[in-house]
């Protein structure tokens, strides 16, 4: 079961970022670009999260790879809202 809701969640986090891609492109708005990033980050870290959890249970521990991206999704998505701000 638990598999089935990280795969969820990285799907999840794919379609967020196409849509929010998508209307990044139609309207050229920054802070749609820094969120779709985001979002791309996320998708990263929940595919590794499904990676580490599911496909590799024993044989990798991709925990520090998955906490940097996440740290590195909401980096992007911290200095888009600073950098929209000024």
């Amino acid at each position: 079961m638990a598999a089935v809701v990280y795969f969820l969640c990285a799907l999840t986090s794919l379609t967020c970022f196409v849509l929010l891609f998508r209307a990044w492109r139609s309207s050229r708005v920054r802070l749609l670009f820094w969120s779709a990033l985001c979002f791309a980050g996320m998708t990263i870290n929940n595919t590794l999260l499904v990676l580490d959890k599911v496909v590799y249970p024993t044989e990798v521990d991709l925990s520090t790879w998955r906490l940097a991206m996440a740290l590195v999704a909401v980096g992007l998505l911290v200095f888009g809202l600073v950098w929209e701000e000024e």
